[in-house]
């Protein structure tokens, strides 16, 4: 029984981990680099660029971290034996 509870508490660690450290990519993303985005004051197909690259930029990066977090936590959940099963 404890081992159990070893080994779910170790598996919440590691998923909280994760979860930590793609939130603080989401929020330099959607924050950090929106803010300092502004000073690229340059015309980009009629767009300013900083608009580009918050509407663009940030797309992808969202996309990563969807397709990371998806690919990571299958991992996690076969090294823990806690997969769903495929019906």
């Amino acid at each position: 029984m404890r081992a159990v509870s070893e080994s779910r508490n170790l598996y919440w660690r590691k998923n909280l981990r994760v979860t930590g450290v793609l939130l603080a990519i989401w929020f330099v993303v959607t924050f950090v680099v929106s803010y300092f985005a502004r000073e690229l004051s340059f015309v980009f197909f009629g767009w300013p660029f900083s608009f580009w690259v918050g509407a663009q930029g940030s797309l992808v990066v969202y996309g990563l971290i969807i397709w990371f977090y998806a690919r990571r936590m299958d991992r996690l959940d076969a090294e823990f034996g806690v997969q769903e099963s495929e019906d």
